[in-house]
């Protein structure tokens, strides 16, 4: 992401037990240094464990998206870079980029829908007062960031045609 504002980020190093037999992150881990990203995006917003526990909330991942760009090796620095492209009050539309060492080029990109929920129930509930503050701050420092380069894909192939 090319930009001038600061974006929340997280970072962590590509472990031995992550990686597969083409000495590279294996698929799945990429989702999970994704996860810890976006649990650091949670507690900027207001929502670290603590407060979870104290009012009966959490964030439930609906739907993510990943795109497979370049392989990340063992040992290698990743940086997540994360912002919001929308929200309601009771959802969030994020996207993510992870970055190999000091490259300006991702690696990855995720796209995800979250949401707030009571975990009592569980039941989706908008999001409480400071949390919907800080939510809005975010978006606003994010709304004249460009577009997010593999946000909105869709998957599939192309039709094809009998002849």
């Amino acid at each position: 992401m090319s930009h001038t504002l600061p974006l929340p980020a997280y970072h962590d190093t590509v472990r031995a037990e992550w990686v597969d037999y083409n000495g590279h992150l294996r698929d799945a881990f990429y989702m999970l240094i994704f996860s810890f990203a976006t649990d650091a995006l949670i507690d900027q917003i207001g929502l670290p464990d603590a407060v979870r526990r104290e009012r009966g909330r959490s964030i439930y991942t609906l739907e993510a998206h990943i795109n497979y760009l370049h392989e990340i090796k063992e040992g290698a620095q990743a940086r997540v870079e994360m912002r919001l492209l929308a929200h309601d009050a009771k959802r969030l539309h994020i996207y993510l980029e992870m970055f190999a060492d000091s490259g300006a080029e991702p690696v990855a990109a995720s796209e995800q829908m979250l949401l707030h929920v009571d975990t009592s129930g569980p039941r989706s509930v908008a999001f409480d007062e400071d949390v919907a503050e800080r939510v809005d701050q975010l978006a606003r420092s994010h709304a004249a960031l460009p577009a997010a380069a593999w946000a909105g894909r869709l998957i599939g192939l192309p039709p094809t045609t009998r002849g």
